[in-house]
């Protein structure tokens, strides 16, 4: 998907812009032409603001979306989802971020996965950030209670893990 959408605003880096933050917040784009967070709205100039841009750059990259088939049902069915990172602690929930050697490559997820159930732990939530979106993309993995040093041991010796933070 990615691939794509750099492609149509190759020559556009300040749309870019624009179409990484909305793919990263799941923004979608209503048939008006707005940025909108389910039914609410979201106002040009605060995204133009966050990322410094014009908001006429915004404008233009959401009439783009709209002209475009395939970027219109994208950004017409993105969604977001809670993630529980930064309220984990109040919740009583443990997490494990892990920074992969190569984000791309095969099965991390599993063996991560697989690891988190032999230590007795379950997982709430695992977000692996797209390594197409983000430069230093991260795994981040919720569990019920708190992390024990020997999870923390186990995924460090996991192939293609480079290191392993608990919050």
């Amino acid at each position: 998907m990615w691939s794509v959408i750099q492609e149509k605003f190759k020559n556009h880096p300040a749309q870019e812009k624009v179409i990484r933050l909305l793919l990263e917040r799941g923004f979608q784009i209503n048939a008006d032409g707005r940025v909108v967070s389910g039914n609410i709205e979201i106002a040009h100039t605060q995204i133009a603001n966050e990322i410094s841009v014009d908001r006429r750059v915004v404008d233009a990259t959401c009439e783009a979306i709209l002209k475009d088939t395939t970027l219109g049902q994208i950004f017409n069915n993105v969604r977001t989802i809670p993630f529980l990172r930064d309220v984990a602690q109040y919740l009583g929930l443990g997490v494990v971020i892990i920074t992969p050697d190569d984000a791309a490559q095969k099965g991390l997820l599993g063996a991560v996965a697989t690891e988190v159930a032999e230590h007795g732990n379950i997982i709430r939530q695992a977000v692996s950030d797209d390594p197409y979106l983000t430069e230093n993309p991260k795994l981040t993995i919720i569990i019920e209670g708190k992390v024990s040093g020997g999870l923390v041991k186990a995924l460090t010796m996991i192939n293609g893990v480079k290191s392993v933070t608990v919050y």
